[in-house]
């Protein structure tokens, strides 16, 4: 039997044939009867024809009867979707059966808790059977399709881009018009058995009295309902769950961007053209970030039963907002990365975020948040820890504000910013602490900059800019 399977699939080789013409006589069989004793060959459970036993050495009978057999069909299970997914709900059927399917073309769109998961076809054939619809749950590892990899391409879909050529190129030739004569057509007139019966519903309606309340364009009262997706009712879920576990409290300091904001138009332009990504404020404040967490080491921990686990490395978790909800990607090892690996971290994130293909491994995770709500106008809030983390930064707008500065009243781009933290494991020393640390590296940039990292273009620029000033004032 796998030697008629690899034969039908292509697959034997030239000594796997040989082998097969001389074990045929294993094939064949006498079988006897009441009536007349008679020949044939062993296929798939079935006695074949005796006169298929008598054909030549080259196997040829057993492809004439391979058609029986199912080796060209395979079943397709529901892929693994993460270390933490177990099922997911189909979302969309963009196959069904019957349909020729390509290696790799996408056959339906699983939604789990965290992402959309493409289910691709792994080799060419025909959809046989699918094993749930469009709104069914389906678990990991449970057969999903069927398809036969015998099938054959339909010859409408052999050629697309030949089809095309040609509509394209009897679109380009000129073609002929032939002046026509038409005639003004004339609107028919109702006869005035027909136009009775619509005089006398227009006056019936002229008559009813108007059941509307307001203006004369009507109240529009109505209403539609749709089913809460499994990323929605996660999100639900987790933020509950992070209510009613974490002792959540939050504390706010506001930040000067002044000199944040001149630093990122003065070096932003060459940032660009030496690392090939913008130079954005999120880089300051992951860089900040990470400072304030090697500080403040009770911020990066968690509290896992009895025990607390301090952790030495720092993986952001960075909100990213999508048509389909809110989720929290993760740059991992954030202390070893320069402020370009953090802006084409985050770039590549937010793409992917956005087009939907971002894995369910990328978001897994996460020791710290930050959450940018001021590209949405936000003035101040209050964010919700993401669980099991014990800590969350919010970021708000850059508005002008009046501050007061060396007692002087002055304008200034200013940023309110909230620490929201578990209770249970940190302090309000440590929260408070936290925060002014955050407020310290971003009103002096250069904290941020250190000369070391020479591979970097604003470090190397502000340290000249520092020696020469320095050189310049021991002239003076």
């Amino acid at each position: 039997q796998m030697c008629i399977r690899d034969r039908y699939m292509g697959i034997v080789k030239s000594k796997s044939m040989q082998m097969l013409r001389n074990t045929r006589g294993l094939f064949t069989k006498l079988v006897s009867s009441k009536a007349a004793p008679k020949r044939g060959i062993f296929v798939m459970n079935k006695w074949a024809p005796a006169n298929l036993a008598r054909q030549q050495q080259s196997a040829s009978p057993l492809l004439a009867y391979a058609h029986r057999c199912s080796f060209s069909k395979k079943t397709v299970p529901v892929p693994s979707m993460g270390d933490s997914i177990s099922d997911g709900v189909v979302f969309e059927l963009l196959k069904k059966a019957g349909d020729y399917v390509k290696q790799d073309e996408i056959v339906a769109i699983i939604e789990t808790d965290k992402v959309k998961v493409d289910i691709k076809s792994p080799e060419s054939g025909v959809l046989v059977k699918l094993f749930a619809q469009q709104g069914d749950t389906v678990e990991v590892g449970k057969d999903f399709f069927e398809i036969d990899l015998a099938g054959a391409q339909p010859a409408g879909q052999a050629a697309p881009q030949q089809q095309k050529k040609q509509e394209t190129a009897q679109e380009s030739k000129p073609q002929k018009q032939q002046p026509t004569q038409e005639k003004p057509q004339q609107a028919a007139k109702p006869s005035p058995q027909q136009a009775a019966p619509q005089q006398a519903a227009a006056q019936q309606k002229a008559q009813q009295p108007q059941t509307h309340i307001g203006g004369t364009g009507g109240v529009n009262r109505n209403e539609r309902r749709e089913k809460m997706s499994r990323m929605r009712l996660k999100i639900a879920q987790r933020l509950k769950d992070a209510q009613n576990t974490c002792a959540m409290l939050t504390t706010f300091q506001e930040v000067d961007m002044s000199q944040a904001i001149q630093c990122r138009n003065d070096f932003k332009d060459e940032f660009l053209k030496k690392h090939g990504a913008k130079l954005g404020f999120m880089s300051f404040f992951i860089k900040a970030a990470v400072a304030a967490l090697k500080d403040q080491p009770a911020v990066n921990a968690v509290i896992v039963g009895n025990e607390i686990i301090y952790r030495e490395y720092v993986d952001l978790s960075v909100a990213v907002a999508t048509p389909t909800g809110l989720i929290v990607p993760v740059l991992r090892n954030c202390e070893n990365m320069s402020f370009a690996d953090v802006e084409k971290g985050l770039e590549l994130l937010a793409k992917k975020g956005k087009d939907g293909t971002i894995t369910a491994e990328e978001m897994a995770g996460g020791t710290f948040t930050i959450s940018n709500g001021g590209i949405f106008g936000s003035l101040m809030g209050t964010p919700i820890i993401n669980p099991p983390q014990s800590a969350i930064l919010g970021m708000h707008a850059i508005v002008n504000r009046p501050v007061v500065v060396n007692d002087t009243i002055v304008a200034r781009p200013m940023m309110y910013l909230a620490l929201t933290y578990d209770h249970r494991l940190i302090d309000g020393r440590e929260a408070v602490t936290f925060l002014k640390r955050i407020k310290s590296e971003i009103e002096d940039p250069r904290r941020l900059l250190p000369v070391s990292y020479t591979h970097l273009t604003l470090p190397t620029i502000y340290s000249v800019q520092i020696s020469v000033v320095a050189v310049s004032l021991k002239k003076k």
